[in-house]
């Protein structure tokens, strides 16, 4: 899995704080990083250099083999914070989409089975 982080120009990171983005999103992603193939981070700061709440957006674009990219966002105070939180979507969303693939190929595997031995199914997917 290939992690590549991108920021504005309002915003500067270190490598030590771009490795602590990679860890952060390996372990969340746990068993599902043998399906990514590649993720994007794009961190950006909304109001620019003023102050405001929430204003860090955290954007994760996340390539997953054998279907369309997907994507999440989270704002918080702070882009530790987004980062987590864009994890988390992306987590679940990844969770989900890999859930119902393997449940429709389990559908269909269980539809052959049955077709093979004579009886007659109705597709209900």
């Amino acid at each position: 899995m290939n992690i590549l982080i991108n920021t504005t120009n309002h915003v500067t990171s270190s490598e030590n704080f771009n490795e602590q983005i990679r860890q952060t999103i390996t372990d969340a992603m746990g068993g599902h990083v043998t399906h990514i193939t590649r993720i994007e981070v794009h961190l950006s700061d909304e109001n620019g250099g003023k102050f405001g709440l929430d204003d860090k957006r955290c954007l994760i674009e996340a390539r997953i083999e054998h279907m369309k990219p997907v994507a999440v966002s989270h704002n918080a105070a702070n882009f530790l914070l987004a980062v987590e939180g864009a994890t988390e979507k992306l987590h679940r969303l990844i969770e989900h989409a890999v859930g119902r693939r393997e449940s429709q190929r389990d559908h269909k595997n269980l539809n052959e089975r049955l077709s093979g031995e004579g009886f007659e199914t109705q597709d209900l997917t």
